[in-house]
Protein backbone atom coordinates (compact mmCIF):
# COMPACT_ATOMS: atom_id res chain seq x y z
CA UNK A 1 0.00 0.00 0.00
CA UNK A 2 1.23 3.49 -0.84
CA UNK A 3 2.07 5.32 2.40
CA UNK A 4 4.42 8.10 1.21
CA UNK A 5 5.45 10.08 -1.86
CA UNK A 6 8.49 7.80 -2.22
CA UNK A 7 6.15 4.76 -2.29
CA UNK A 8 3.98 6.49 -4.89
CA UNK A 9 6.98 7.15 -7.16
CA UNK A 10 8.24 3.58 -6.67
CA UNK A 11 4.85 2.09 -7.60
CA UNK A 12 4.69 4.25 -10.75
CA UNK A 13 8.22 3.22 -11.71
CA UNK A 14 7.49 -0.50 -11.22
CA UNK A 15 4.17 -0.25 -13.13
CA UNK A 16 5.98 1.48 -16.00
CA UNK A 17 8.54 -1.34 -16.16
CA UNK A 18 5.76 -3.95 -16.00
CA UNK A 19 3.90 -2.32 -18.89
CA UNK A 20 7.13 -1.84 -20.88
CA UNK A 21 6.60 1.93 -21.09
CA UNK A 22 9.68 3.81 -22.24
CA UNK A 23 9.25 7.53 -21.67
CA UNK A 24 12.78 8.90 -21.85
CA UNK A 25 12.88 9.46 -25.63
CA UNK A 26 11.35 12.36 -27.53
CA UNK A 27 9.60 9.88 -29.84
CA UNK A 28 7.85 8.11 -26.96
CA UNK A 29 6.75 11.43 -25.45
CA UNK A 30 5.22 12.56 -28.77
CA UNK A 31 3.47 9.22 -29.20
CA UNK A 32 2.07 9.39 -25.65
CA UNK A 33 0.56 12.80 -26.45
CA UNK A 34 -0.92 11.76 -29.81
CA UNK A 35 -2.04 8.27 -28.78
CA UNK A 36 -1.86 7.73 -25.02
CA UNK A 37 -1.69 4.22 -23.58
CA UNK A 38 -5.08 4.02 -21.83
CA UNK A 39 -4.07 1.16 -19.55
CA UNK A 40 -1.05 3.10 -18.29
CA UNK A 41 -3.27 6.17 -17.91
CA UNK A 42 -5.66 4.04 -15.83
CA UNK A 43 -2.83 2.72 -13.64
CA UNK A 44 -1.37 6.22 -13.13
CA UNK A 45 -4.78 7.49 -12.03
CA UNK A 46 -5.21 4.52 -9.72
CA UNK A 47 -1.82 5.09 -8.08
CA UNK A 48 -2.44 8.84 -7.73
CA UNK A 49 -5.82 8.20 -6.11
CA UNK A 50 -4.21 5.67 -3.76
CA UNK A 51 -1.51 8.18 -2.80
CA UNK A 52 -3.93 11.03 -2.11
CA UNK A 53 -6.45 8.77 -0.32
CA UNK A 54 -3.78 7.25 1.92
CA UNK A 55 -1.55 10.29 2.50
CA UNK A 56 -3.33 13.58 1.69
CA UNK A 57 -6.89 13.04 2.92
CA UNK A 58 -7.33 16.07 5.17
CA UNK A 59 -8.83 19.50 4.55
CA UNK A 60 -8.84 20.58 0.90
CA UNK A 61 -7.26 17.25 -0.01
CA UNK A 62 -10.72 15.70 0.26
CA UNK A 63 -11.95 17.87 -2.62
CA UNK A 64 -9.00 16.81 -4.75
CA UNK A 65 -9.67 13.16 -3.86
CA UNK A 66 -13.28 13.54 -5.03
CA UNK A 67 -12.00 14.89 -8.37
CA UNK A 68 -9.47 12.05 -8.69
CA UNK A 69 -12.22 9.50 -7.93
CA UNK A 70 -14.33 11.00 -10.71
CA UNK A 71 -11.48 10.76 -13.25
CA UNK A 72 -10.61 7.24 -12.09
CA UNK A 73 -14.22 6.06 -12.39
CA UNK A 74 -14.54 7.60 -15.83
CA UNK A 75 -11.55 5.71 -17.26
CA UNK A 76 -12.52 2.54 -15.37
CA UNK A 77 -15.91 2.48 -17.11
CA UNK A 78 -14.30 3.23 -20.47
CA UNK A 79 -11.90 0.27 -20.17
CA UNK A 80 -14.34 -2.13 -18.46
CA UNK A 81 -12.37 -2.34 -15.21
CA UNK A 82 -13.96 -2.55 -11.77
CA UNK A 83 -10.80 -2.37 -9.68
CA UNK A 84 -10.82 -0.71 -6.25
CA UNK A 85 -7.77 1.12 -4.95
CA UNK A 86 -5.19 -0.38 -2.57
CA UNK A 87 -5.51 -3.91 -3.96
CA UNK A 88 -2.33 -4.33 -6.03
CA UNK A 89 1.31 -4.06 -5.06
CA UNK A 90 3.87 -2.42 -7.36
CA UNK A 91 4.56 -3.83 -10.82
CA UNK A 92 0.97 -4.31 -12.01
CA UNK A 93 0.58 -5.18 -15.70
CA UNK A 94 -2.94 -5.26 -17.11
CA UNK A 95 -2.44 -6.70 -20.57
CA UNK A 96 -5.72 -5.90 -22.38
CA UNK A 97 -8.88 -3.82 -22.12
CA UNK A 98 -11.94 -5.79 -21.09
CA UNK A 99 -13.97 -6.84 -18.12
CA UNK A 100 -11.94 -7.14 -14.92
CA UNK A 101 -13.85 -7.25 -11.62
CA UNK A 102 -12.03 -7.32 -8.28
CA UNK A 103 -13.42 -7.26 -4.75
CA UNK A 104 -12.09 -4.48 -2.51
CA UNK A 105 -11.09 -6.99 0.22
CA UNK A 106 -8.71 -8.73 -2.20
CA UNK A 107 -4.96 -8.16 -1.78
CA UNK A 108 -2.45 -8.98 -4.50
CA UNK A 109 1.31 -8.62 -4.05
CA UNK A 110 3.96 -7.16 -6.32
CA UNK A 111 4.34 -8.01 -10.00
CA UNK A 112 0.90 -9.22 -11.01
CA UNK A 113 0.30 -9.74 -14.74
CA UNK A 114 -3.39 -10.00 -15.55
CA UNK A 115 -5.45 -10.48 -18.70
CA UNK A 116 -9.06 -9.62 -19.59
CA UNK A 117 -12.24 -11.23 -18.23
CA UNK A 118 -10.76 -11.92 -14.79
CA UNK A 119 -13.02 -11.97 -11.74
CA UNK A 120 -11.62 -12.04 -8.18
CA UNK A 121 -14.09 -11.83 -5.35
CA UNK A 122 -15.87 -13.03 -2.24
CA UNK A 123 -18.24 -15.97 -2.17
CA UNK A 124 -21.47 -16.96 -0.46
CA UNK A 125 -22.00 -13.74 1.45
CA UNK A 126 -18.67 -14.04 3.28
CA UNK A 127 -16.84 -10.70 3.06
CA UNK A 128 -13.34 -12.23 2.92
CA UNK A 129 -11.74 -12.31 -0.53
CA UNK A 130 -8.68 -13.99 -2.06
CA UNK A 131 -5.18 -13.04 -0.91
CA UNK A 132 -2.57 -13.54 -3.64
CA UNK A 133 1.20 -13.41 -3.19
CA UNK A 134 3.89 -11.78 -5.32
CA UNK A 135 4.67 -12.64 -8.96
CA UNK A 136 1.24 -13.90 -9.96
CA UNK A 137 0.20 -14.49 -13.58
CA UNK A 138 -3.55 -14.59 -14.22
CA UNK A 139 -4.60 -15.77 -17.69
CA UNK A 140 -7.77 -14.62 -19.50
CA UNK A 141 -11.09 -15.62 -18.01
CA UNK A 142 -9.82 -16.84 -14.64
CA UNK A 143 -12.27 -16.76 -11.75
CA UNK A 144 -10.80 -16.66 -8.24
CA UNK A 145 -13.16 -16.45 -5.29
CA UNK A 146 -13.66 -17.14 -1.61
CA UNK A 147 -11.59 -16.88 1.55
CA UNK A 148 -8.47 -18.40 -0.05
CA UNK A 149 -4.76 -17.72 -0.45
CA UNK A 150 -2.58 -18.26 -3.48
CA UNK A 151 1.18 -18.61 -2.97
CA UNK A 152 3.73 -16.37 -4.67
CA UNK A 153 5.18 -17.34 -8.07
CA UNK A 154 1.96 -18.97 -9.28
CA UNK A 155 0.49 -19.02 -12.79
CA UNK A 156 -3.29 -19.37 -13.06
CA UNK A 157 -4.48 -20.83 -16.36
CA UNK A 158 -7.10 -19.51 -18.77
CA UNK A 159 -10.70 -19.94 -17.62
CA UNK A 160 -9.59 -21.58 -14.36
CA UNK A 161 -12.05 -21.56 -11.46
CA UNK A 162 -10.03 -21.25 -8.27
CA UNK A 163 -12.10 -21.76 -5.11
CA UNK A 164 -9.54 -23.27 -2.72
CA UNK A 165 -6.13 -22.25 -1.40
CA UNK A 166 -2.86 -23.23 -3.07
CA UNK A 167 0.11 -22.87 -0.71
CA UNK A 168 2.89 -24.31 -2.89
CA UNK A 169 5.00 -21.82 -4.85
CA UNK A 170 6.21 -22.15 -8.46
CA UNK A 171 3.12 -23.99 -9.67
CA UNK A 172 0.63 -23.73 -12.51
CA UNK A 173 -2.98 -24.13 -11.50
CA UNK A 174 -5.75 -24.62 -14.05
CA UNK A 175 -9.07 -26.33 -14.66
CA UNK A 176 -12.60 -26.30 -13.30
CA UNK A 177 -12.21 -26.58 -10.35
CA UNK A 178 -8.55 -25.61 -10.40
CA UNK A 179 -5.80 -28.03 -9.45
CA UNK A 180 -2.02 -28.04 -9.73
CA UNK A 181 -1.05 -29.21 -13.22
CA UNK A 182 2.69 -28.58 -13.08
CA UNK A 183 5.61 -26.46 -11.99
CA UNK A 184 6.68 -23.16 -13.49
CA UNK A 185 9.57 -20.73 -13.53
CA UNK A 186 7.42 -17.60 -13.25
CA UNK A 187 10.20 -15.41 -14.69
CA UNK A 188 9.60 -17.18 -18.02
CA UNK A 189 6.01 -15.88 -18.02
CA UNK A 190 6.43 -12.51 -16.32
CA UNK A 191 9.43 -11.24 -18.27
CA UNK A 192 10.04 -8.03 -16.28
CA UNK A 193 11.00 -9.84 -13.05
Amino acid sequence: MIKSKADYQYYLKRDKIALNIKSNTLESKVISIISPDLIYTFQKRMRKLEYFTNCKNKGLGKIHIAYLRYKYKKISVKLGFSIPINVFGPGLSIVHYGTIVINRATKIGANCRMHACVNIGASGGIPKAPQLGDNIYIAPGAKIYGDITIASNTAIGANAVVNKSFEEENTIIAGVPAKVIGNVDISQIIKYL
